[in-house]
Order: structure tokens, then sequence, then C-alpha cells
């Protein structure tokens, strides 16, 4: 049901194509929520039939158009009564400290190549939030930006400090990752030798 809330998220700041969705859905919600196009698009399609969304066709192309979306008053009012309820917290399911946890089932040079693996992927983590959240200090991130423009001073200050404390607990959990790989490579060199 996240992507549902989103998907709104994203359309608060301006109306958007499915394509429009797609592109910006990486560039921003993506590093809270994932979700492939496969998913993005029927749950488009649900959201307007159950009136959250509603859309305009669009010149594309030459002689084509395509749907242009827009979040509607019960979309918004969805979306706010989401964002006021509790959250129950989640229980982890990451394959990773599974993995880890029987390390003892696995080669070294196998736990070593794992340990890089994820190492990598939390590096490239890590540098993409820190762009993104300089985009947002400077207010240069194009999603952003759209939705700014339609906000006074004060709830644009808000908007951008919210961002900012998403993105620095983010940022603080891929440095807990490297932190954690970086303890693994330690373990494996004590436990069999570098």
């Amino acid at each position: 049901m996240s992507l549902r809330y989103a998907l709104i998220a994203l359309l608060t700041g301006r109306p958007m194509t499915g394509y429009d969705i797609s592109k910006s859905f990486s560039r921003s919600v993506a590093h809270v929520w994932h979700a492939p196009d496969s998913q993005i698009y029927p749950e488009l399609n649900r959201m307007e039939r159950d009136g959250l969304l509603t859309s305009v066709e669009v010149p594309w192309g030459k002689k084509g158009t395509k749907k242009e979306y827009h979040v509607t008053d019960a979309g918004l009012a969805d979306f706010r009564e989401w964002m006021e309820s509790p959250l129950a917290p989640q229980r982890q399911r990451d394959p990773a400290y599974l993995k880890a946890a029987y390390f003892d089932f696995a080669d070294p040079e196998s736990v070593r190549e794992q340990l890089r693996q994820q190492q990598a992927y939390w590096e490239e983590q890590l540098s993409m939030l820190e762009s993104t959240r300089a985009a947002l200090v400077d207010r240069t991130h194009p999603t952003l930006a759209a939705r700014l423009s339609k906000l006074t001073v004060r709830e644009a200050e808000f908007a951008v400090r919210y961002k900012m404390y998403a993105y620095d607990g983010l940022i603080a959990r891929a440095r807990t990752e490297l932190n954690w790989v970086a303890d693994g490579f330690a373990l494996v060199d004590e436990l069999y030798g570098s």
C-alpha cells in the first residue's frame, strides 16, 4: 500500500505522465520506496479507479497521446490521513544479514566477495544519497523544486527540512552498513588470516 502514497507524494509537486513519474520516482521517492515500472503503472490505474488521481490526455509525439496524472482532493485527503496515522515498525528481512549469520558454511573467499559486493553497493548508495541531499539543500532537485514553487516560504522550509531529515537517516544507514561490511572483512581476516 505504501507505493500508492509514494506516488501521491511525487505527484504533489506537479502533474506528470507515467513516463515522467517513472523517471522522477527513480531519482527521488525510490530512495525510500523501491518499485519497478511493472508495479507503478498498474498502481496508477488502480489509484485513478479509486478516485485518488485523475488523468487527462496530453499530446505525445506527432500523433499520439499519453495520460498525465493529477492528484485529486480525495487523493490528498487519503495521503494526509496516511501521514497522520501511526506507522508500525516492520521486522527486518535482509538476506545480507541472514547470509552473514551463516557465513561459516561458505568458503572465506566467497565471504570476501559477498562483502565486496555489499561494500560497492553501499558506497554507490552513499554517494547518490549525499548528492541528492545536496540538491535538496540548494533546492535544485527537480521534483522538490516543482513542489516548492507552489508553497509559501514557511511551507517550503518545512518541506526541505523534513526531506533533509529523511536523507540524513538514509545517509547514516549507508555509513552504518559500510562500517558493518568493514567489520566483516576484519572478522574474516581474524578467523582465516588475510
